[in-house]
């Protein structure tokens, strides 16, 4: 018998969460393919170690942005492939939760069913990432008491109030840790006439970026290509540096922190006093990130235990509970044939 599976379907990661076993599944939300005859070469990380690194008919690619699919074929050509890894066939289809963004619009949740329902899912159901974070993240969600989540993902940043199993002021975003990325990328372009590739801006992130000072900062070597020269080029930058370099992103999250603040019912912001707010997604772990939102919103937050599982973990305890939880369910489920 296929176990029900639950799907935290990412722009930079996908997760799988299989019924009374767990996840078993945590890959990159990449996809290289050869252009000339469309195989699939690789998924996940063997793919993610090809960006940037190959020859022009070889294409690793990531088939989602900013939370939605932006290319269909693909994207179930990997959901096949992430069925096939946890053992679904055609002959053993599975129910199918997925995750996607609370500011998705029809056509887009359209597109996310039909890929899943091609790709061999027996019935799909779509759940909130806010939603399924608060969940994860082990938070009293049925109760009436206000909780607000802040899940800043690789393409979107959603911040959710939540209360009474519903989700009461939602603020979303199309800005998410990719778009740091490229703002770094293109600082050093600018500032020090360099190019370089999207991995290793993520690993400047990582290194030395941050939202708001924090203790030993240090300095880091970035190897990359002269733009004049064309020969490669090793320039030195700093935190404070990069941190005026993604200022403008990391205001954006702020903002809409602020804004859902400002939408949030007098009752229920009196409750994240105390209760505070609680940051998830991968994004949420930009180091100072929960101090700047603290400093700008007079609220305590909270990094969750496991900010980068905490979706689709939420998605799983749908699952244990399906006929309990299903009525917090997007729309329609769609049935294969």
């Amino acid at each position: 018998m296929a176990r029900d599976l639950a799907i935290d379907l990412g722009t930079a990661n996908t997760l799988v969460y299989a019924r009374g076993k767990g996840i078993v599944l945590n890959e990159p939300t990449v996809i290289a393919l050869n252009q000339q005859n469309k195989d699939v070469l690789a998924m996940g990380h063997d793919a993610w170690q090809m960006i940037g690194r190959t020859p022009a008919h070889i294409v690793a690619a990531r088939p989602l942005r900013g939370g939605a699919i932006t290319d269909f074929e693909v994207t179930q050509r990997m959901i096949r492939l992430l069925f096939q890894r946890v053992g679904v066939s055609r002959m053993n289809r599975s129910r199918v939760l997925i995750c996607v963004p609370s500011a998705i619009t029809h056509v887009e949740q359209r597109a996310v069913l039909e890929a899943a329902r091609r790709a061999g899912a027996a019935s799909t159901y779509l759940l909130e990432q806010p939603m399924a974070a608060a969940i994860g993240a082990g938070l009293d969600i049925h109760e009436p008491i206000g909780n607000m989540v802040v899940d800043v993902g690789g393409g979107t940043s959603e911040v959710a109030v939540i209360s009474l199993g519903g989700i009461v002021a939602l603020e979303a975003k199309r800005v998410g840790s990719f778009d740091i990325d490229t703002a770094i990328q293109n600082h050093v372009r600018k500032e020090h006439g360099v190019a370089i590739g999207e991995r290793t801006a993520e690993e400047i992130k990582l290194a030395i970026g941050s939202a708001y000072p924090v203790e030993d900062e240090v300095n880091a070597e970035v190897r990359g290509r002269d733009l004049m020269t064309g020969l490669p080029r090793v320039v030195v930058l700093t935190p404070a540096e990069i941190r005026g370099a993604i200022e403008e992103q990391v205001r954006e999250i702020c903002d809409a922190v602020i804004t859902a603040l400002s939408n949030t019912p007098p009752e229920l912001a009196q409750d994240l006093i105390l209760r505070g707010i609680h940051l998830v997604g991968g994004g949420g772990l930009l180091k100072g990130l929960d101090q700047r939102i603290s400093n700008e919103t007079q609220l305590p937050v909270h990094i969750v235990k496991q900010p980068l599982e905490s979706v689709v973990l939420g998605a799983g305890r749908c699952l244990e509970a399906f006929d309990t939880l299903k009525d917090m369910f997007m729309g329609k489920a769609r049935v294969s044939d």
